[in-house]
């Protein structure tokens, strides 16, 4: 079993050329991660066999995202985030994350894949007010309070969540070719 670390404010910067890998069942149990994935969070490869990904999720990150994540991928829908883990060490890292899902030969749902990159300081910059908004709500009103102001942080902008990480990430110009091929 893994302990949550105590938090520190303390951010852990990694190469942007590194691919941070995991896959876990339809659980949120690990079942696979990359040499960069433990390099990153500290933790080693049979310590986080089976354990929840949960393990990794910071207490500034807003329930309601990881929610938006499952039911899209539960509805058979890739997805991307920007999510801010906490490592081994309570440090915090930010990644911009790809999620797909893989079937079985029956059409199962059978396993999740997210792929990570480093996300810029101005990408996790310009989206912790965003996220530090929805906190405040679900604190004072659970997810479903939470979920509504980002609908309205969104119709305000007249965006989608994933139109609104495409404009965040591409406004400073490194749209990479990874993140267009959502829109296909």
């Amino acid at each position: 079993m893994i302990y949550r670390p105590i938090i520190l404010d303390e951010e852990i910067k990694f190469s942007k050329k590194k691919f941070v890998v995991s896959k876990t069942d339809v659980e949120g149990n690990i079942l696979f991660v990359n040499k960069n994935f433990c390099d990153i969070t500290g933790y080693g490869h049979q310590e986080l066999m089976g354990q929840p990904h949960s393990v990794l999720r910071h207490p500034d990150m807003p329930k309601a995202i990881f929610y938006m994540i499952w039911k899209s991928l539960f509805a058979g829908m890739e997805v991307s985030a920007i999510v801010k883990n906490v490592a081994k060490s309570g440090k915090y890292y930010w990644v911009i994350a790809d999620f797909s899902m893989q079937r079985d030969n029956h059409g199962k749902l059978e396993t999740f894949t997210s792929f990570k990159r480093a996300a810029p300081e101005y990408v996790s910059k310009g989206i912790e007010d965003l996220y530090h908004g929805m906190i405040s709500a679900e604190r004072k009103g659970g997810m479903e309070a939470s979920l509504l102001f980002l609908e309205m942080f969104l119709e305000d902008k007249q965006m989608s969540y994933g139109e609104y990480l495409e404009d965040l990430v591409e406004e400073k110009g490194v749209f990479s070719s990874w993140m267009k091929r959502l829109k296909k």
